[in-house]
C-alpha cells in the first residue's frame, strides 16, 4: 500500500484541517514543543487589534516607523518586535505605568530592543497581565499566539478600567430591587456589561441577552442598544445622533450586521468587530465592542435614591491594587476583580500557596459550582484549610481564622495575602542562596555592600529609612547591577520637592523593570517609604543582582 503520509494528498488534507476558516495554525513554535504541536491564532483578532492600535497610537510620533499597520497582513507581529508599541499600549491602558524616558526609541540594537521588551513584559505583569509563559525572545520573534494573547490582556485592562462602581457611580442605576451596592460591587466587569446592555434592552422593550456570543448574532439586540445610548442632544456640547433602524428588518444576517455597524460608526464606535465577527458570535471581540460602547456612551444617570449607602464605595487602595495585579499576573483562576469578594472561597489563595511551593491537597478542597444549600459552609471549609496551610508554612497568623477570609475582612485578608507575596518574593533569593533563609537584614546588608563596593555613596539603614523617598539608593543599585544603564542627567538631587521625588521614583521603577526585574510596587510606595513594598523592590533587585554575579 502506498504511504500516504508525505504524498501531496496528505499535505493538502493536513493544510485544510489546520487552516479552519480564519484560524491560522503554526507548527512547533516553542523551543520545547516537538514539530508536531500546533498553536493557532485568529485572523479576526489580529485584524481587530491592528485597527484598535492604529487608531489609539495614530498621532504618537514614536510609533510612526511602524504605523499604520496593515490589518490584512502579518505586519503586526513584526511591528511589536521592538517593544515600543507594547510599552505605549500599556500606558494607554494604565496611564503612567511606564516612564517614557526609559523606552529606547532611537538607536535600536538587539540589546536596546531586549531592554524595551523586558520593560514591556515586566510592566504588563505589574498591571495584572499573566505573562508567565512569555519571554522577550517570543515577542522579538513575533510569535503570533503569544503576541495576540498579551495584546488582548493589555487592551482588556484598558477597556475595563472604568467598568467599576468606584470609578463610575452611575453604574448604581443598574441596581435591582432589594440589591445593595455591595452586591453590585461583587460583579465582574463582564457581568456588569451584560447587566448594562440588558438595562438598555429592557427600556427598549427588547428581550434580554445572556451572553455576547450566540445571543447577539442577529445584530437586533445591538440595534436597540445603539438606539438607547446614542446622544439625544440634551447636553450642550453633544449633538443629537439618531440611529437609523431601517437595517433592523433586513433579511440577510450579514447585511443586517453591516447596517448595524454603520450606525455604530456614526457614534465613533465601529471597533473590534466586523459583520462576520457579529454573526459568528466571537465572544472576545464582541465583549470588546460592547465595552468600548459603554466607555463612550454609558447613558446612565446616578440614582438619587435615599436608601443607597454611598459610603461603601471607597475605591481600591494602592496596596489592594498591587496585590490584585500580582495575583492576576500569576494566572490565578478565576481572575481577581475585587480583592475581598473574590477570595471568600479561598480557591485563589490555595492556588497562591502552590505558587510559593506549599503543597495543596486538592481533594480536600470544595470546588465551585457550590450546591444551593450549604454554599457558605463549603467556602468556609476552604478558608479554614487555607489558614491551616499558612500556619504549617510558618506564616504569622495570630488571631486570623478561616471565618475572617470568608467574611472578606479587609485587614486580616490583606495580612494573609501580604505573607504570600513576601514568601513569593523571598523564594527567588532562597533558591539563589542555596536555600539559606532570607530575612530583611540580609537584604539590607547585601544592598549596602553592593553599593559600597561600586563606590556609591548611598546606603539604607532599613526599609523604613526616610532617605529611600528620594529613590537615589534604588537608582544607584540599578546602575551597579547593570553599569551605565541609568542616565543620571535625568535624576534629581539636593533638596527635593514631592514632585521631584515622584519623578525619580517613576524613573527608578521603570528602570528596574527595564533591566529585567519584575517589580509590583508603585513609585508612590518609594516616595512614601511603604516598608512592605520597599522590601519587595530591594529583594527583587537583589535577586537580579545575584543572578548576574
Amino acid at each position: 500500500v502506498q504511504e500516504l503520509k508525505d504524498s501531496e494528498v496528505a499535505k493538502t488534507f493536513r493544510k485544510a484541517i489546520n487552516r479552519k476558516e480564519g484560524i491560522f495554525a503554526i507548527g512547533g513554535t516553542s523551543e520545547l514543543s516537538s514539530e508536531g504541536t500546533q498553536h493557532s491564532y485568529s485572523e479576526e483578532e489580529r485584524y481587530a487589534f491592528v485597527n484598535w492600535i492604529n487608531t489609539a497610537l495614530e498621532k504618537d510620533p514614536d510609533c510612526q516607523h511602524v504605523l499604520p499597520m496593515d490589518p490584512n497582513t502579518d505586519s503586526l507581529f513584526k511591528s511589536v518586535s521592538d517593544g515600543i508599541i507594547l510599552c505605549k499600549m500599556i500606558n494607554l491602558s494604565v496611564p503612567d505605568t511606564i516612564d517614557e524616558r526609559t523606552i529606547n526609541k532611537k538607536k535600536k540594537t538587539p540589546f536596546t530592543i531586549q531592554e524595551n521588551l523586558n520593560l514591556a513584559l515586566n510592566s504588563a505583569s505589574a498591571i495584572g497581565c499573566h505573562v508567565v509563559n512569555i519571554g522577550a525572545l517570543d515577542l522579538r520573534e513575533g510569535k503570533p499566539h503569544l503576541v495576540l494573547g498579551l495584546l488582548w490582556q493589555i487592551i482588556k485592562i484598558g477597556l475595563f478600567a472604568d467598568i467599576e462602581l468606584s470609578r463610575n457611580e452611575a453604574l448604581a442605576a443598574l441596581l435591582r430591587d432589594g440589591e445593595t451596592l455591595e452586591d453590585l460591587m461583587k460583579l465582574s466587569p463582564e457581568e456588569l456589561l451584560l447587566r448594562w446592555a440588558n438595562f438598555h434592552l429592557e427600556n427598549a422593550g427588547w428581550q434580554k441577552i445572556n451572553n455576547f456570543s450566540s445571543d447577539i448574532k442577529d445584530s437586533r439586540a445591538y440595534f436597540h442598544l445603539l438606539n438607547q445610548i446614542s446622544p439625544k442632544g440634551t447636553e450642550e456640547d453633544q449633538p443629537r445622533i439618531d440611529i437609523d433602524m431601517t437595517g433592523f428588518s433586513e433579511k440577510d444576517d450579514v447585511k443586517r450586521a453591516d447596517a448595524m455597524l454603520q450606525q455604530a460608526d456614526r457614534l465613533g464606535c465601529r471597533q473590534f468587530v466586523t459583520p462576520a465577527d457579529v454573526i459568528s458570535g466571537n465572544p472576545k471581540l464582541n465583549l470588546a465592542f460592547v465595552a468600548n460602547l459603554f466607555n463612550k456612551y454609558p447613558a446612565l444617570t446616578k440614582p438619587e435614591n435615599e436608601d443607597i449607602n454611598w459610603g461603601v464605595l471607597e475605591g481600591e487602595t494602592r496596596e489592594e491594587r498591587t496585590f490584585r495585579n500580582w495575583m492576576n499576573s500569576l494566572g490565578v483562576n478565576p481572575h481577581v476583580n475585587h480583592l475581598y469578594g473574590d477570595l471568600q472561597d479561598a480557591i485563589v489563595i490555595l492556588q497562591l500557596y502552590e505558587k510559593i511551593k506549599v503543597p495543596v491537597e486538592w481533594n480536600k478542597v470544595n470546588k465551585p459550582p457550590y450546591p444551593k444549600l450549604g454554599t457558605n459552609m463549603k467556602k468556609l471549609e476552604n478558608c479554614n484549610y487555607a489558614v491551616k496551610l499558612g500556619q504549617d508554612a510558618k506564616f504569622s497568623l495570630v488571631g486570623i481564622g478561616g471565618q475572617d477570609l470568608n467574611d472578606g475582612n479587609a485587614t486580616l485578608t490583606l495580612a494573609v495575602v501580604w505573607q504570600l507575596m513576601r514568601r513569593y518574593t523571598l523564594n527567588v533569593l532562597e533558591q539563589l542562596g542555596d536555600g539559606e533563609k532570607v530575612v530583611d537584614d540580609i537584604i539590607v546588608k547585601w544592598v549596602n555592600m553592593t553599593l559600597a563596593n561600586a563606590g556609591k555613596s548611598t546606603m539604607i539603614s532599613n526599609f523604613k529609612d526616610k532617605e529611600i523617598s528620594t529613590s537615589l539608593a534604588v537608582l544607584d543599585l540599578i546602575d551597579t547591577i547593570q553599569p551605565n544603564s541609568v542616565n543620571f542627567e535625568l535624576v534629581k538631587r539636593g533638596m527635593l520637592s514631592e514632585e521631584d521625588k515622584l519623578d525619580n521614583a517613576k524613573y527608578a521603577i521603570s528602570m528596574a523593570r527595564k533591566i529585567g526585574v519584575r517589580i509590583y510596587a508603585l513609585p508612590e510606595d518609594l516616595v512614601e517609604v511603604k516598608p512592605k513594598m520597599v522590601m519587595t523592590v530591594f529583594a527583587c533587585l537583589m535577586g537580579c543582582g545575584m543572578k548576574r554575579v
